[in-house]
This record gives structure tokens, C-alpha cells and sequence, in this order.
């Protein structure tokens, strides 16, 4: 059995939620049982109920951790594209496919757990903010745009994410039969390109 934590750390809650993250990684979010998150930190099964209601609630748990990460990497990309509003836009795009590289149990647990954003409130919230920083990455760029041709802003980031997790899902997960002749930041970065020409926002000759 692998050396106990837990209690004797003081932080049984976050035990739990590494061993999960471990697990979702290796098996996926329906793929253990709480039985195995409780010996994979070292407790007893009947000790994971005094934090987490069932397995639902641990996975809940890892995304809104998931999503803290994420909207602070999201807004560090913004920060650093600073004061140009196209280079904060397109590196908060680069900075989704980074984030689900470094941290694939949070992502999964975020993305591809069928865990809804709004099952707890601090859950909601924290998903708020790491899509508030798109939408004002976008409301940035927007402003670029001729007024009779501007998209809403939720909509311009809507796309981009859409991009971003088409794109992680197919050619950055090492999924079976998906491979890419192109590295997936460049697939991100072509599609990004392709959709700013088409609003105007950068040159035909450019990217």
C-alpha cells in the first residue's frame, strides 16, 4: 500500500484529489472507483465520505482546482500580450493547448467528465473567470473591428475556444487514429490566422 497521507499530512481533502488526478490520468473519470482514490492515498474507504460525497464530488473537486489553474494561466497569456490586443488574443488561445498538456487530469476532469460547471457555486464562479479572460481578450480585438461587422465578443471567444479544444482533443492527446502531419501548435495557430483574416483583423499576406 502506498505510504499513508492524508491525516498524517493534516490535508486528507487534497490527498484525495492527487490520488484522483492520478487515476482520471491513467484510467479516466469514470475509470476508478473511490475505493481506489482511498488506497491510492493511503486511508481507508470508509475516510474519503468525510470530505466527499462520492466519486462525482471528488472529480468536482479536481475541476474547479482544474479551473483555477487555468483561468490564471489565461490571464498571465493575456497580461504578457500586452499592450497589443492581437498578441494578448492569440496567446490566451496558445495557452489553452499548453494548459491541457501540463495538467491533463484537471483538463479531463474539467472537459470530459460530464461534471456541469454549475454543480457547486465556487465551481460556476471559477469557470467564469477563466472565460471571462477570452471574452476580454476578444472584447480587446473587437474593438478593431468595424462596428457593422463586429461579432459579440462571447461569440468571437466561443470560436476560439472551440478551436483550442478541437484541437487538443484530436492531435494533442495522442488519441488512436487521429495523428497530425503538423505539430498541434501550428494546427492552432493556422486555424487562429485563417479565422482573424477573415474578420479583417490581420493581413491576407501576414501569419
Amino acid at each position: 500500500m502506498p505510504k499513508k497521507r492524508g491525516y498524517h499530512h493534516g490535508n486528507l481533502r487534497q490527498a484525495l484529489v492527487e490520488a484522483a488526478l492520478e487515476l482520471i490520468r491513467a484510467k479516466g473519470p469514470t475509470g476508478f472507483t473511490l475505493s481506489e482514490a482511498a488506497k491510492q492515498a493511503g486511508v481507508t474507504p470508509a475516510a474519503v465520505y468525510r470530505h466527499f460525497e462520492g466519486r462525482e464530488d471528488l472529480i468536482a473537486e479536481a475541476a474547479r482546482q482544474g479551473y483555477e489553474i487555468f483561468a490564471d494561466v489565461m490571464q498571465y497569456a493575456y497580461d504578457k500580450g500586452q499592450p497589443s490586443a492581437l498578441a494578448a488574443f492569440e496567446a490566451t488561445g496558445r495557452a489553452y493547448l499548453a494548459f491541457a498538456r501540463k495538467y491533463p487530469g484537471h483538463y479531463i476532469s474539467m472537459f470530459e467528465s460530464g461534471i456541469s460547471v454549475n454543480r457547486t457555486p465556487e465551481l460556476a464562479m471559477v469557470s467564469t473567470r477563466a472565460r471571462g479572460v477570452l471574452e476580454q481578450a476578444a472584447e480587446d480585438l473587437n474593438q478593431h473591428i468595424p462596428i457593422h461587422k463586429r461579432p459579440p465578443a462571447s461569440m468571437f471567444s466561443a470560436h476560439i475556444w472551440a478551436m483550442s479544444h478541437g484541437v487538443v482533443e484530436l492531435f494533442a492527446r495522442n488519441s488512436p487514429g487521429t495523428q497530425s502531419p503538423f505539430p498541434p501548435e501550428e494546427l492552432l495557430e493556422s486555424a487562429i490566422g485563417i479565422y482573424l483574416r477573415g474578420l479583417g483583423l490581420i493581413d491576407a499576406d501576414t501569419k
